[in-house]
């Protein structure tokens, strides 16, 4: 096992674009580390250069994040690899509560074997498509009026109380921590009425992936939110970071929306978050 430093980050961060659209998630947080948008991971690997499984991890060494950054995520080419790192070595304090996040669902069994044999419960929170954006050729323009478009602006941490009780995951300080450090840190817009409340907006999750999509019930179907998925697509692009996104099996309309806009999805592959508990 080897934890990566920043150089070392950059020469993994283009290995895994290689490896794209599977290792998004890991590629996402390497992207914004290495630009730093934030400091509360740590990368780990089990061999360099020439690594088979990569592992994002809380920052021991970062403890206001680490108290409240709960998730692990990781790109795997070798599961009989990952296996051993996680039984074997200290890549995981199993002693915390934590949750496995954007894992493809082919690794379920091996997580679930080592979780028993680590003595800890797993349960299934939910599984989503993966959805992204290739290149800017992929993207297609809605339509909308300029009245809308004046109204595009960006959220402020006065905005974060409100965005953290309409998340799907909100009711703790911790989620709204999160949403703070996300709109301090990442890109984010918002459509506002007349009088430049939001009633609509859009997120970066730490790994780049575009979330927490709401439009308040009174204010829907405006077209809100394929406005501001637009915007967030073109900034982007425009920068070059990665666009992706994920949509919890069922919810059909975000799904549609996303494509719509030219989003691929691949069907192959289902997004699992695993919540642990010791």
């Amino acid at each position: 096992m080897k934890v990566l430093q920043k150089d070392e980050q950059m020469a993994a961060e283009s290995v895994l674009l290689k490896h794209l659209p599977e290792s998004f998630p890991v590629y996402g947080y390497l992207r914004a580390s290495n630009r730093n948008k934030q400091a509360n991971v740590q990368i780990v690997v089990d061999m360099w250069p020439d690594f088979k499984v990569i592992i994002c991890r809380p920052d021991p060494e970062n403890k206001p994040a680490s108290d409240w950054t709960k998730n692990v995520c990781f790109y795997c080419l070798d599961e009989q690899i990952l296996r051993k790192m996680l039984l074997e070595e200290d890549v995981i304090d199993w002693s915390a509560d934590f949750t496995f996040e954007y894992f493809d669902h082919s690794h379920t069994d091996v997580l679930k074997e080592v979780s028993t044999l680590r003595q800890v419960s797993h349960t299934c929170l939910l599984s989503a498509y993966q959805l992204y954006l290739p290149d800017s050729s992929h993207l297609v323009t809605p339509a909308f009026n300029s009245d809308i478009q004046s109204r595009i602006s960006s959220l402020d941490l006065s905005h974060a109380h409100m965005v953290s009780q309409t998340w799907k995951f909100e009711g703790d300080e911790l989620s709204y921590k999160k949403i703070v450090r996300q709109i301090s840190n990442y890109p984010s817009y918002c459509i506002t009425d007349h009088q430049g409340q939001p009633v609509s907006w859009l997120l970066l999750h730490e790994n780049l992936a575009l979330g927490m999509l709401y439009t308040v019930p009174e204010h829907r179907r405006k077209g809100y939110a394929t406005v501001l998925v637009h915007t967030m697509a073109q900034r982007l692009l425009a920068e070059g970071y990665p666009v992706f996104c994920y949509v919890e099996e069922g919810n059909l309309f975000p799904f549609k929306l996303f494509k719509s806009l030219g989003f691929i999805d691949v069907p192959s592959y289902r997004a699992i978050w695993n919540v642990l508990n010791t």
